[in-house]
């Protein structure tokens, strides 16, 4: 679909991060199970990294799989691992094709093995590619990235490697799994929730936050597009007056 003409390609935000919700109720509305949910989700994925490259976005974020989401029934948690196999299967062609490379963040340790075989397989085959980057949060959690970069920080301090007072906001997000991509500008949620649900807490301190009633497997790309133009009309402050803006741009 062509590009609105209202959305300026030049202020398109350099790292998007979505949390994708609503696949259980969507399931629930059309009268089917909640897997049901998660396969029609796989569209959605695939409108909204075509259309995040296609505006030039460079990093895309997606909350894949929280490590609350292993408290889930079984079933679908076993559904939603299959599922996971079976799309990066189909998928890493389209990716290949389309420059986009992908890579993780999270604990993917505690993947089943067949997972993190075809993860690690798909990061390799995409590695050289550089329109965008492709982010899946799979076993994630911000307490938990938090929670690791404290013991890595204090593990330095008794190696003596660092002091204490050595210890800033830089170091703390070199010691992140998002340590090289820039901080999302935008977030996105969809079905209506306005939670943040433990996603990238140290990240999006300045990121403009969009919540939208659509449910995750009916989000296409006008969906994404309306979003990014809602971000282009709102002014970042970053702690900063109106008037201090107005004076930096003038």
């Amino acid at each position: 679909m062509a590009l609105p003409e209202n959305l300026h390609l030049q202020k398109v935000p350099k790292h998007i991060a979505i949390i994708m919700d609503g696949n259980g109720r969507w399931a629930k509305k059309h009268g089917k199970i909640r897997t049901f949910g998660h396969k029609k989700a796989v569209e959605a994925v695939r409108d909204a990294v075509e259309g995040a490259a296609e505006l030039g976005v460079k990093v895309l974020t997606l909350y894949t799989f929280s490590t609350e989401n292993w408290k889930r029934p079984k079933y679908e948690v076993n559904a939603l691992m299959t599922l996971l196999v079976g799309t990066i299967r189909k998928e890493v062609e389209g990716l290949n094709k389309n420059d986009i490379r992908l890579e993780t963040i999270g604990d993917t340790n505690a993947l089943p093995s067949n997972c993190r075989n075809e993860l690690q397989e798909a990061i390799r085959i995409t590695a050289a590619n550089k329109r965008m980057t492709l982010v899946l949060a799979l076993s994630y959690s911000s307490r938990w990235e938090i929670t690791e970069a404290i013991k890595a920080l204090a593990t330095m301090v008794k190696e003596g490697e660092i002091k204490v007072e050595d210890i800033n906001e830089e170091l703390i997000s070199k010691k992140l799994s998002t340590a090289k991509y820039p901080d999302p500008e935008l977030l996105i949620r969809t079905s209506g929730e306005t939670r943040i649900s433990n996603f990238l807490l140290w990240q999006i301190a300045y990121a403009e936050l969009y919540f939208t009633e659509k449910l995750w497997p009916d989000f296409r790309k006008k969906d994404l597009f309306e979003a990014v133009i809602n971000y282009q009309n709102r002014e970042r402050r970053f702690g900063l007056t109106s008037e201090q803006i107005t004076v930096e741009k003038a």
